[in-house]
């Protein structure tokens, strides 16, 4: 059995994968199948240790990018994906998997594209309550479809509607595990006041670390804040902070950390009272499965075309508010997390509604119907189905 994954650039595409490839090797397991061949194909690894600790065969494959403003690049990138699906199509000729699983991204469109030219049966997955373009495009070749938001199936043609079901976002299984009990210790976190995680995305978000230093002082005078500023805004995060609050009594409730290794990430979401976040899909989707209140800051319009809808759609349903980044001020953002963080019914409310937007099982989902089209290629298999 062999199966590829694809789907580009960002941890809300990458991170999903490797939760569906958990949850495929744990149905081979509980079904005495043999161990499946996974592969990854993309541009970049993104996290060369998640794919190595689970077995997952990385494949590069060049894609160009699809800008949504005028620019020379989008005519040369052209070739580049052309190029890369030509390369792809050797590729997948070589492996011949069972099945593709796309996420979406620009890195998804050759392997996508390659797949269907040799009539492998793909199955794509859309995060975002607005689908983005190179999902739009594979639609057409899929044999289903999942999604996570109701609101994105409208984006879809007609024609394919019927293949779509809404799933959820697959999350890694250990994210799911909140480690509560030992992230007061282990976070040297101060037991008397609540607690405040704050979530810049994958890279980090300089427009929130610069709010968060201007609300700094306010902020550990009432809680103690974990703060993930990115690797690349750490060292000038951690610098300034340690002016803002040199002579602070409460200094020691400031926590920075340039990322969040899952371990990490579980104590601080185990602990946090409110979440501050970007409002990407898998981001979300995460804080819903933590059953945590939220504020969310979606990346501008301009910049991003899936956050802001992302935000609002789940911000509907009663389990988070939605701070533009524009009216976003430092006075403005620390009153929004001290009304949560300190009114359990609002904080209530808001863990009661998240609850109807997590799926827990996403990861599970996927994989079995992956398993279901690759065991069905198998005639000695049939009665695995």
């Amino acid at each position: 059995m062999k199966i590829v994954f694809t789907g580009g650039g960002t941890g809300g595409h990458f991170y999903p994968i490797i939760a569906v490839a958990e949850a495929v090797r744990d149905i081979a397991a509980e079904r005495h199948l043999i161990t499946p061949r996974l592969f990854y194909i993309a541009p970049t690894p993104y996290d060369e240790d998640a794919l190595f600790s689970n077995e997952i065969t990385y494949i590069p494959c060049k894609a160009g990018k699809m800008r949504r403003y005028a620019s020379i690049l989008n005519v040369t990138d052209m070739f580049v994906t052309l190029w890369g699906t030509i390369g792809c199509v050797g590729t997948l000729f070589r492996i011949y998997p069972d099945v593709v699983f796309s996420k979406g991204g620009f890195a998804s469109v050759p392997v996508v594209l390659a797949a269907s030219l040799l009539r492998i049966p793909i199955i794509i997955h859309e995060s975002d309550a607005k689908p983005g373009r190179a999902n739009l495009l594979g639609a057409k070749y899929a044999k289903h479809i999942g999604v996570a938001f109701d609101n994105a199936i409208q984006y879809f043609p007609k024609k394919v509607q019927s293949k779509i079901a809404r799933t959820g976002i697959p999350l890694r299984k250990a994210l799911g595990v909140l480690d509560p009990s030992n992230a007061v210790h282990a976070l040297k976190l101060d037991s008397s006041v609540p607690t405040v995680l704050i979530l810049g995305g994958s890279s980090g978000s300089q427009a929130i670390n610069e709010t968060v230093l201007g609300a700094l002082e306010s902020l550990v005078g009432t809680m103690n804040v974990i703060h993930q500023t990115g690797r690349s805004n750490f060292a000038d995060v951690e610098k300034a902070a340690s002016v803002i609050l040199g002579s602070s009594i409460h200094k020691d409730r400031y926590h920075v950390y340039p990322f969040l290794n899952i371990e990490t990430l579980r104590q601080a979401a185990g602990a946090a009272h409110v979440v501050v976040s970007r409002a990407g899909a898998t981001s979300i989707a995460e804080i819903a499965l933590w059953r945590r209140p939220s504020i969310l800051i979606p990346i501008p319009e301009s910049i991003s075309h899936d956050q802001r809808t992302n935000a609002y759609a789940y911000a509907r349903t009663g389990a988070a508010s939605v701070l533009e980044q524009a009216n976003m001020t430092p006075h403005i953002l620390a009153s929004e997390i001290t009304r949560i963080a300190r009114d359990p019914n609002v904080a209530r409310v808001m863990v009661e509604r998240s609850a109807a937007f997590g799926n827990e099982n996403a990861a599970r989902i996927i994989a079995e119907d992956l398993m279901r089209i690759a065991l069905s290629h198998e005639p000695e298999n049939q009665a695995l189905l």
